[in-house]
C-alpha cells in the first residue's frame, strides 16, 4: 500500500504505510481495554503494586493504551535501526524503514556477502529490543510514585522482550531465520542454506498459522501467511541469483540477427496473422532500420476485429521502450521484467543500438537448464550474489 515519509534517522527515511495508520488505533484500543488485566500481569512480573481501579478511571485507560501503542511502535523503529546501523557499518545502504500492519521493515539495497555480516545484522535488532526492555524495566523501578508512567514502561519492558524472543524464532525471513541461514552458510552454499532456512520458516509459519486459526487470532494468522510467502519468495530469489551468477543478458537473449521485427505501417490484422504463424506475442518495431517501438499481442487486442485492417502497428505500439544493456547480468533483466509487469525487454548494446530481445520465457528456460545441470548448487558462501533484501520485525 501507499506509504509516506515522516522523518529521517541517521539519514534513513522513516515511512508510514497506510496499514500502520489503521492498526495503530486498533492497538491503542486493545491495550486500553485490557489495562485492568495487564495490571495484574505487570504486578506479578515486575513486583509493582499498580491499582487497576485507579488506572481505569474515566478515559485514563485509553490514554494509557495510546501511549503504550505509540511506545511499542517506537520500539519497532529502534529495532529496525539496530539492523540498519550495523548494515551501514558494513557498507550496505538502507533504502528506508517502513512501519506497517505487521511491524517494521528495514529495506537493505544489498545483501551481505559474508555469513558473519548476515549474523551480526540479523541479531542487532533483537539485541536492541532486549536493551529497550531492560531500560524500560529500570524506568519502572525509578517511577514508582507515578503509576501511569510505571504502567506504560512496565508494558513496554514486557513487549520489547517478547518482540526480541518472537523475532529470534526460526521463522525465515524473520531475524531468527536469518540467524539460522547465517549459521548454515558457514559450511555450505548460500543458496542451499537459504533453502533449508526457508523450509524451516515455512514449517514454523504453518504451526503459527494453525495456532492463530484455532485461537481466533487473526494477527498471528496474518503474520504466519506473510512469513510463509516471504520464505518461499526469498528462497526462489536466492536460487535464481545463484543460478544466474556470471550469466549476462547477451548469453540468454535472442540476438538481433535472429529477431523477428515488424514495420510501423503493418496493419494490425497482418500483425495478428504474423503472431499466429510465428507463435510470437511481441515484436520490436523498426522503421528504416531504427527502433521506434514495441508491439505486443495485448496492444493488438485493444483493436476490435472489424477495425484491424484500418489500424496500423504505429497506432497501437508503445514508444515507451523498456530496455536492458546486453552487459547486465541476467537476474537484473528478470527483476526489471517483474518490476514492469511485462513479458520481454529490448536489449541494447554499448552504442545504444538494438542488440536483441530477452523474454521471461528465455530466462526461465535458461534457469531450468542451469538447475538441471547442477550449476547453482556449486555456489559457495563467498560467491553469493548481491540483491535487495528486507528485514522485518513483527
Amino acid at each position: 500500500m501507499r506509504s509516506f515519509t515522516v522523518g529521517r534517522a541517521f539519514g534513513i527515511p522513516i515511512k508510514l504505510d497506510l496499514t500502520f495508520l489503521l492498526i495503530l488505533p486498533v492497538f491503542a484500543w486493545l491495550i486500553g481495554s485490557q489495562v485492568g488485566t495487564l495490571v495484574g500481569s505487570l504486578n506479578m512480573l515486575w513486583g509493582t503494586s499498580l491499582d487497576s481501579t485507579a488506572l481505569t478511571t474515566g478515559n485514563l485507560q485509553w490514554i494509557l493504551g495510546t501511549a503504550a501503542a505509540v511506545g511499542l511502535f517506537v520500539g519497532v523503529v529502534l529495532h529496525e535501526l539496530g539492523h540498519s546501523l550495523v548494515a551501514m557499518r558494513y557498507g550496505f545502504p538502507i533504502e528506508s524503514i517502513t512501519l506497517w500492519i505487521f511491524g517494521g521493515i528495514a529495506r537493505l539495497t544489498e545483501t551481505p556477502e559474508e555469513w558473519k555480516q548476515e549474523f551480526t545484522i540479523a541479531i542487532a535488532g533483537p539485541a536492541v529490543s532486549i536493551a529497550l526492555g531492560v531500560v524500560s524495566y529500570l524506568l519502572v523501578l525509578v517511577t514508582g510514585g507515578v503509576p501511569t508512567v510505571q504502567f506504560v514502561f512496565g508494558y513496554l519492558a514486557l513487549m520489547n522482550l517478547a518482540l526480541a524472543a518472537f523475532n529470534l524464532l526460526p521463522g525465515f525471513p524473520m531475524d531468527g531465520g536469518r540467524v539460522l541461514r547465517a549459521l548454515l552458510a558457514r559450511n555450505r552454499p548460500f543458496a542451499d542454506a537459504t533453502q533449508t532456512a526457508a523450509e524451516v520458516g515455512k514449517l514454523f509459519a504453518i504451526v503459527l498459522g494453525l495456532v492463530g486459526l484455532f485461537s481466533a487470532n487473526l494477527l498471528l494468522a496474518g503474520i504466519a501467511f506473510f512469513i510463509y510467502i516471504g520464505a518461499t519468495s526469498e528462497a526462489q530469489q536466492t536460487v535464481m541469483n545463484a543460478a544466474f551468477r556470471d550469466v549476462r543478458v547477451r548469453d540468454v537473449m535472442t540476438h538481433a540477427d535472429d529477431l523477428e521485427t515488424v514495420a510501423p505501417d503493418t496493419s494490425v490484422a497482418e500483425l495478428m496473422e504474423t503472431m499466429f504463424r510465428q507463435r510470437h506475442t511481441g515484436y520490436p518495431v523498426l522503421e528504416n532500420g531504427e527502433l521506434v517501438g514495441m508491439v505486443t499481442l495485448d496492444d493488438a487486442r485493444r483493436v476490435s476485429e472489424v477495425e484491424r485492417d484500418a489500424y496500423t502497428v504505429r497506432d497501437v505500439m508503445s514508444s515507451d521502450l523498456k530496455t536492458v544493456p546486453a552487459s547486465d547480468d541476467a537476474m537484473s533483466a528478470f527483476e526489471r521484467i517483474q518490476q514492469h509487469g511485462i513479458g520481454r525487454l529490448l536489449v541494447i548494446d554499448a552504442d545504444g543500438e538494438l542488440a536483441g530481445l530477452i523474454s521471461r520465457t528465455d530466462l526461465m528456460t535458461a534457469f531450468d537448464i542451469i538447475q538441471k545441470s547442477g550449476r547453482a548448487d556449486r555456489v559457495t558462501p563467498s560467491e553469493q550474489p548481491v540483491r535487495e533484501t528486507e528485514r522485518a520485525s513483527r
